[in-house]
């Protein structure tokens, strides 16, 4: 672990480690002290985003880790994002935000999938970093995305280490090379992507609905929003056991529900929205007719009230308030609160009102959990929390159901439906495909040009390819690019001659062979002129042979089955291609036989396989695909054959 440090084995889980840079690191003091004063500084100034957030599952949080072998004392947090993905970015964009207010500070940060910013930026990462070399080099450095280079032909400074670097090592290395390991613009776009709209996203990943819910519940929802997650996790991952306190309601009676507004995330309002699931009917909890206009609020406060009931459930039966912490007194209390005022946490609301109370005790339960929270003290589950909070706080029913007429309007649940459309656009932002402006699919079809998919193969054809597979093409623009034919029948040549013949540079190396690159020529030629007749000659007779062959073939069913440019010109068709290549015209040779169009039996066939496939992946589209050919859908239907021979 020492060497290269493994953060995230759990799954969906993300971990982040903040480290001082060694000067800092030398500063004298004791560490656990110097780092709690940083834990302390970093979750104040960011109160005002983390406070009123709501976690899938956990939340984000650093503590204290002492230096262990070779890793320093650092800051260390680890959140379970569950199901929303979007936790995991946002706590990227808090740990980028970090680096950037306290400039002394590193970052690295990893999920279960390993170092997930590299699978982000996969398609514009440098060919030497592999999984197998990238520990301990990409961090965050002054809210710029870092990545430690390795020592190569063209790059052999000294302050690289030869191996995956040490975390001492890699610290020292942003501190006195910072310019130099900055991420390329491109990887650093492809992760800035990803997090850009925070901190205003956070409010357009919310959802407000009106919900039918026990007036306890509506208590502790005031209280703690962010309980609500708990809640719908308890409903959404319930089993039997689960259901049984379900049978008879204890604590959330349905005879006290009233109407309220309840705010979800996107993510816990689809899981809850999307379970089907019939109530027992010894519970009380009655559904009104699908039609009735309430019957959505009826649904998912029946399923809230569920997920509350099993929290509850699970609490020891003897349930004592003496761990609740008494935080006010704390001495960071006034502190926090003062910092809070000057970042605006409160909106300029008027101290007293409802609203700023709501968000009082929202700032409270945050310094309880992320700021003033012992490490001896364990700390409360939700179901306790919740107990707590209906055993602490007085409520009214009758208050409670005065406020249903002022709910404000839920909002619009649309977003749950996506078009074909919307869904390929999704795809396409994805994918960083833009189209400015939308083309029909007929004019589509008529501008399509056929040749696009000979000359990607041949593109593809030329590509470089090692035991790992083929290069295929990054960007469908791409250039097309040469084959030197004389080039490579050169290189056979020189295989096929005696051993005397042979050059001792002829062999290649893995290293030298992948340092080619995708569009390099292929050189192989010999200078000596006494040898190139010597080759002239026998490269003469191999394609004598290959002529040979090919008329022998002529007259088998496998000859008979290609298009011939004899019988293109009797039956010409608008879509084929005109340009043959050499290869075509040895075919035909001195033989008469009718040179094959090798362009249009090859657009035929693939298009014959992608028409079979009946719009489901295939062979064909893969390989277009992934050569950057987007072919348009076959609307007619039509099975595309050869010509019919006489």
């Amino acid at each position: 672990m020492e060497k290269n440090m493994k953060l995230a084995t759990t799954e969906d889980t993300v971990e982040y480690c903040l480290f001082l840079l060694p000067d800092e690191a030398r500063s004298p003091g004791d560490p656990k002290e110097i780092f709690q004063k940083y834990i302390e500084r970093i979750m104040t100034q960011f109160a005002p985003m983390l406070a009123p957030y709501i976690w899938q599952n956990q939340p984000f949080n650093l503590k204290y880790k002492p230096g262990k072998g070779r890793v320093p004392a650092h800051m260390y947090g680890i959140t379970k994002f569950g199901d929303s993905i979007e936790d995991e970015w946002f706590i990227v964009y808090l740990v980028k935000r970090i680096t950037k207010e306290f400039p002394e500070l590193v970052a690295r940060i990893e999920d279960n999938d390993g170092e997930f910013l590299l699978i982000e930026a996969a398609d514009y990462l440098p060919k030497w970093l592999e999984p197998e070399n990238s520990a301990n080099r990409v961090f965050f450095h002054r809210g710029e995305l870092c990545l430690i280079p390795a020592p190569g032909r063209f790059r052999a400074e000294s302050w690289l280490p030869t191996t995956p670097p040490t975390i001492p090592q890699a610290l020292s290395i942003l501190s006195e090379h910072a310019e130099e390991v900055l991420a390329s613009e491109s990887i650093r776009a492809a992760v800035n992507k990803r997090i850009h709209g925070y901190p205003e996203k956070i409010e357009a990943s919310l959802h407000r609905a009106h919900c039918f819910l026990p007036a306890g519940a509506v208590v502790v929802l005031k209280q703690q929003p962010r309980l609500v997650a708990a809640a719908v996790q308890a409903f959404y991952l319930r089993d039997l056991i689960d259901l049984r306190a379900c049978r008879v309601f204890r604590t959330f009676l349905p005879e006290t529900r009233v109407m309220t507004l309840v705010t979800f995330t996107k993510c816990l309002y689809a899981q809850l929205v999307q379970q089907k699931f019939v109530p027992d009917r010894r519970s009380g909890y009655r559904l009104p007719p699908p039609s009735h206009p309430q019957y959505r609020a009826h649904e998912l406060g029946m399923k809230l009230a569920h997920g509350f009931e099993i929290l509850c459930s699970k609490c020891m039966p003897h349930f004592s308030n003496s761990r609740k912490s008494h935080m006010t007194t704390s001495p960071l209390w006034a502190s926090f609160l003062e910092s809070l005022k000057k970042n605006e946490y409160f909106k300029g609301l008027i101290e007293g009102s409802a609203q700023y109370q709501e968000r009082l005790e929202m700032a409270k339960n945050y310094f309880q959990l992320s700021v003033n929270r012992p490490e001896s003290l364990l700390a409360m589950s939700p179901g306790e929390e919740i107990l707590t909070i209906l055993q602490t706080v007085p409520f009214n029913t009758k208050e409670l159901k005065k406020e249903e007429a002022n709910l404000s309007p839920e909002d619009d649940d649309q977003w749950l439906n996506l078009s074909p459309e919307q869904l390929d656009q999704l795809l396409n932002d994805a994918a960083g495909k833009n189209e400015s402006e939308p083309i029909s699919k007929k004019e589509e079809e008529q501008n399509y040009d056929l040749s696009q998919i000979s000359e990607s193969m041949k593109a593809f054809v030329s590509k470089v390819s090692t035991h790992k597979g083929a290069e295929l093409p990054r960007e469908p623009s791409e250039a097309p690019i040469t084959f030197d034919a004389d080039s490579f029948f050169n290189y056979f040549d020189k295989i096929l001659v005696p051993e005397s013949y042979k050059s001792d540079s002829d062999d290649l190396d893995e290293e030298d062979f992948e340092s080619l690159g995708s569009d390099d020529d292929l050189d192989f030629g010999i200078k000596e002129g006494g040898e190139e007749a010597s080759l002239k000659g026998t490269l003469d007779t191999l394609k004598s042979y290959m002529a040979q062959m090919d008329q022998e073939l002529a007259h088998t069913t496998i000859g008979k089955s290609f298009t011939t440019r004899e019988q293109m010109s009797k039956e010409p068709l608008s879509q084929a291609t005109s340009s043959n290549s050499e290869e075509e015209d040895c075919a035909a040779g001195d033989s008469g036989m009718a040179a094959v169009d090798v362009d249009l039996n090859l657009v035929s066939n693939i298009l014959e396989s992608y028409s079979s496939q009946a719009g489901l992946a295939g062979p064909a589209s893969n390989l277009l695909q992934s050569m950057g050919v987007q072919l348009p859908d076959n609307t007619d239907h039509r099975q595309i054959s050869k010509p019919i021979k006489d």
